[in-house]
């Protein structure tokens, strides 16, 4: 596990990009295409900026999936991860090869089957994620499932972690926030052959102090980044303000200070 800090939210997101987008170029140049996850959130949006200008990435040896969903929120709710894909990323860049967006609306037993058959068929090469304010690792919340094989689970959104999806504009009051939601399960995020974990604002600083600096535990579920084989984390001033024992790679001058 590496971690690398930048001075700014804007800073750190042109370094995950780029680092994307370096490993998207090797991976096609190597094998032919590059099977990706995405994630979303207010956090992502420096790190999918800088993706999007990054230069010769041929987008149609791309494949994509995302990590979660609300269950029963329409795509056309501004809370829709469906929508914010379809609108700050897919819309932006050439045709992939294949997309595959969570549907949480329907069947939901065959949405997950039809996911499951579709990402056991495209091993992934490289994941970008979050942390939540309460260390979730896309929607699994604490207690995380740690043991499941399932690449796809229905999971329950605690209280925290529903705020935050308030706090952030996307609901007008914590009633409108989904009880439910379509997640991707830790064990198959952590199948992924590189991690980009992209962490900025000062909200997530104890998040970060506890997925980086206590031991793996279900209780702070991005824990178990720390046992992945190859993973960046992507922090800024602000998150990484709390950490005192992590090792830092590419450190900005002055970010810790």
């Amino acid at each position: 596990m590496k971690v690398i800090i930048s001075e700014t939210k804007e800073e750190l997101g042109q370094s995950a990009g780029a680092y994307a987008a370096m490993i998207i170029r090797d991976t096609i140049a190597s094998q032919g295409f590059a099977n990706v996850i995405l994630a979303t959130g207010t956090s992502q949006f420096e790190t999918l900026n800088q993706l999007i200008e990054e230069k010769d990435i041929d987008w149609s040896k791309v494949t994509m999936f995302h990590l979660d969903e609300y269950i029963g929120l329409p795509v056309t709710h501004p809370a829709s991860f469906r929508k914010y894909l379809a609108e700050r990323f897919l819309s932006r860049v050439p045709p992939l090869r294949a997309s595959y967006l969570i549907n949480g609306e329907g069947d939901l037993e065959k949405e997950l089957q039809y996911l499951a058959d579709q990402i056991s068929e495209h091993p992934v090469d490289v994941a970008l994620v979050g942390i939540g304010e309460n260390g979730h690792l896309a929607f699994n919340d604490p207690p995380a499932d740690f043991n499941t094989e399932s690449p796809y689970l229905v999971v329950n959104l605690d209280e925290p972690c529903r705020l935050q999806q308030m706090g952030e504009g996307w609901f007008g009051s914590l009633e409108e926030v989904p009880l439910q939601a379509i997640s991707m399960s830790v064990r198959q995020i952590m199948k992924s052959a590189h991690v980009i974990c992209s962490v900025p604002d000062e909200r997530k600083a104890v998040a970060v102090r506890n997925s980086l600096e206590n031991e793996v535990s279900n209780a702070f579920p991005a824990s178990i980044l720390q046992l992945h084989p190859d993973c960046t984390f992507f922090l800024d001033k602000a998150s990484a303000r709390l950490l005192t024992e992590t090792e830092v790679a590419g450190q900005d001058p002055g970010a810790r200070k």
